[in-house]
């Protein structure tokens, strides 16, 4: 591991404050089989929360709590017994849900492949009576289920309060409404975004507050977008980008993650896509920021994932497609990301460009210079396909939604032309889509990169906005209209219901359409 000092020392100068804000639960519900529900789940208020105070609680009772909307913090409960003095341990079981399923359906039940630590619950004894617990873990929920394992024959206990404290790094007095004239539903969409964006902004830019809690730079790339429109918090970004710079790997890669805790340390996990991606994330902070200081510093790390990215080209020019590597471009399994990954280096080639330029480096411009031509030149070449009028990738020459969206992005194509291949797109729908916000945020910036200003917006509402009307407090990790369980970790309960790359219709909104 490549370990720059000075930049980790000063991304942890950066370490931002966290504002704190008390809520209160407000109501007690049911969540109810219906298969008309997303994911067959629907919540019925039962009671209120000025009711649950007056009752008490003994074994095997429970009841789950609405929060009212997507809450990131620490939970603290109030409470005391009643009838006889406590003459042992109360039990009690935590069930923490993002989504209505998580409170429905047991635990037990789980065989995803991710690890089933990240599910949120918790197994308490409490010796003594009366007491405020406070969770030392932070959670993330909107639905709190709380059960009584055992209290004993002599007593039962009450709960005189229960509330999270909500934590973010994000400054709300920061934020501008939207004007009065734009549509109610980009208005709603707006606002979960940018509550997405919110709850994901800790002491860095997290992919998920719930899992997996750490920075990631494809979710830097577009958390950092929908900031620049939004929170204006350009030191987050930075200290993101020197936590990057400071820890690469053995090569001089950018690790795809980091770790803040206990000390930062760069993970092992390695993808080509995202180690360009420093690039272009190192792009728009400046073009944000105007932060020369920072660009000079994390100039020669942005520069060498353009080496090690050229690198892969075979000698035709184009990316190599083996089983050596691995690029992420989106989760479906049977994408061939050839095309997507060759895209993804002349976008980064041509932002690496524009910093060299701006650095006044007149030899490492004329390199880069030569490499976009280079890079353009293999993609018309061995990557059009002039019969079927789209990009084609791998060996079997696979076409797919990924792969024209990321050659439109990278401007292989003039505008008009670009927005000719987006009509193609949508009148063939290639077999091989889309299935995270991850992917159909790069076809919405394509979409009005390219001049399709109302299909874009189309889509934004198809997508997004039928997550608003499942129920989104906050945007999700997966989502797929045609199979609302659908999850690449084996289990839907494990998915991410409040995640970082979701969160760019604000961008968009506040980009495109004001």
């Amino acid at each position: 591991m490549g370990i720059h000092q000075y930049f980790v020392e000063l991304a942890e100068k950066l370490t931002p404050d966290l504002y704190e804000s008390i809520v209160l639960p407000r109501s007690v519900i049911e969540v109810v089989a219906d298969e008309e529900a997303f994911q067959g789940w629907r919540t019925r208020q039962t009671g209120s929360i000025a009711a649950l105070q007056t009752q008490s609680f003994g074994k095997d009772d429970s009841f789950i709590l609405d929060f009212g909307d997507h809450q990131v913090g620490y939970i603290s409960l109030s409470i005391k017994s009643v009838g006889s003095p406590q003459d042992a341990p109360l039990g009690l079981k935590l069930i923490f849900g993002e989504m209505p399923c998580e409170v429905a359906e047991p635990f037990d039940s789980y065989e995803g492949w991710l690890s089933k630590s990240w599910l949120q619950e918790e197994t308490i004894f409490v010796d003594v009576l009366p007491t405020v617990l406070r969770l030392p873990r932070r959670y993330c929920f909107r639905y709190l289920k709380v059960v009584i394992i055992d209290t004993s024959r002599k007593y039962t206990v009450s709960f005189t309060d229960i509330h999270c404290t909500a934590v973010t790094s994000a400054d709300v007095r920061d934020l501008k409404p939207l004007p009065a004239n734009v549509q109610e539903d980009l208005q709603v969409m707006d606002a979960i975004s940018i509550k997405t964006l919110q709850d994901c902004m800790q002491t860095v830019f997290e992919d998920g507050p719930k899992r997996d809690r750490r920075l990631w730079i494809g979710d830097l790339r577009l958390q950092a977008l929908a900031n620049y429109q939004t929170f204006h918090h350009h030191d987050l970004v930075k200290r993101c980008l020197y936590l990057f710079g400071g820890m690469t790997l053995a090569d001089g890669a950018v690790g795809a993650c980091v770790f803040e805790k206990p000390n930062p340390v760069v993970d092992d996990t390695r993808l080509y896509d995202y180690s360009l991606f420093f690039v272009a994330t190192l792009f728009d902070y400046y073009e944000a920021s105007e932060d020369h200081e920072a660009l000079v510093d994390l100039w020669p790390i942005a520069l060498e994932q353009i080496h090690i990215g050229l690198a892969r080209l075979d000698e035709y020019g184009v990316v190599r497609d083996d089983e050596t590597w691995w690029c992420f471009t989106d989760w479906h399994p049977e994408l061939n990301k050839q095309a997507s990954a060759h895209a993804i280096l002349l976008y980064c080639l041509k932002r690496g460009l524009g910093l060299a330029e701006v650095l006044e480096r007149k030899l490492e411009a004329t390199f880069i210079s030569d490499q976009i031509d280079r890079v353009t030149r293999a993609a018309h070449h061995h990557l059009w396909d002039d019969e079927l009028s789209f990009f084609v990738s791998g060996a079997n020459k696979q076409v797919s939604w990924a792969s024209q969206v990321w050659m439109a992005l990278a401007g292989v194509l003039n505008e008009e032309k670009n927005g000719q291949l987006m009509d193609r797109l949508f009148d063939s729908s290639p077999e091989i889509g889309m299935t995270t916000p991850y992917m159909y945020h790069h076809l919405i910036e394509a979409l009005f990169e390219s001049g399709r200003p109302e299909k874009a917006l189309e889509q934004m509402r198809a997508y997004w906005g039928e997550m608003v009307k499942d129920g989104a407090d906050c945007f999700w990790e997966i989502y797929n209209p045609n199979d609302k369980k659908l999850s690449p970790y084996g289990s839907n309960l494990i998915n991410s219901y409040c995640h970082a790359w979701s969160c760019t219709p604000t961008y968009f909104i506040r980009k495109y359409l004001l």
